[in-house]
């Protein structure tokens, strides 16, 4: 009797753990075929400089991971419309820095919220003189969530020879995030041999900043986590004046990044 009855109960569990299995692996495969529309690809071409200089396959590539990302985060505009060309900016924003870790996600990442413009400490978006914030990584109770300034993702790629972006440097910041610390030292990436070094040059990159005698921007001298990705926006930005300029940091970008 117990035995029929277990084999009843059992039935229905089955069942439905067929059908997770059955359904989750079907929403994967849609989300790993799907292809890339023409106006998104256009859209790429058009706004992300670092997307136009990879080869066609890597483009493939690039196009496959972006619309992976927007079928694992949640993006959802907040006072403002989000439109196909943000979508794909914040994508290409999230790929740029990890293109090289094929298997790389943001575990630390569920949500991003789209503001109109700079935002302050309260999230306020409107009517404060005190709005200076253009992109921050949730601490606390907004632990995987990301804001993100439309105005100031807009602007990160409209000149792609200022080294500056938005969104590239939030998505450095989680990557920093992912070994538990927010530091400047992703030690996940790094070699134990290359992290005092690093440490040793960010100190001295900053040192450069405060004396006026370096074109990293003055952001970057707040602490080594906001250096490192105002150094990173940079470096994806305008890889062959960083390169002329900062050699010794570019080197060890190129090697936490894997860009060759």
């Amino acid at each position: 009797m117990l035995g029929k009855l277990f084999i009843i109960l059992l039935i229905p569990v089955t069942i439905y753990v067929v059908y997770y299995l059955l359904n989750r692996t079907a929403k994967n495969s849609k989300a790993i075929k799907r292809v890339l529309s023409d106006e998104g690809k256009e859209i790429l071409e058009k706004e992300v400089a670092y997307y136009r200089n990879l080869s066609n396959a890597d483009k493939m590539e690039f196009e496959t991971r972006c619309l992976k990302f927007l079928d694992t985060v949640k993006i959802e505009g907040v006072g403002v419309a989000v439109e196909l060309k943000d979508y794909m900016m914040i994508a290409a924003s999230a790929i740029i820095p990890i293109f090289a870790f094929k298997k790389w996600t943001y575990p630390n990442l569920t949500n991003i919220m789209v503001y109109p413009s700079q935002f302050n400490t309260a999230y306020e978006f409107e009517g404060h003189a005190d709005r200076n914030i253009m992109g921050m990584v949730g601490e606390g109770a907004m632990n995987g969530q990301m804001i993100l300034s439309k105005s100031a993702l807009e602007y990160g790629f409209r000149n792609p020879k200022d080294g500056q972006n938005t969104a590239i440097h939030e998505f450095v910041h989680l990557i920093d995030k992912t070994d538990g610390t927010v530091d400047g030292i992703p030690t996940h990436l790094m070699d134990k041999a290359s992290v005092i070094p690093f440490m040793n040059l960010i100190r001295e990159e900053i040192a450069k900043i405060k004396a006026n005698k370096s074109d990293i921007d003055v952001y970057g001298m707040t602490n080594p986590a906001e250096f490192f990705a105002v150094a990173s926006e940079y470096f994806f930005e305008d890889p062959a004046k960083f390169k002329t300029h900062h050699p010794e940091l570019y080197k060890a970008l190129s090697e936490i990044f894997e860009q060759s």
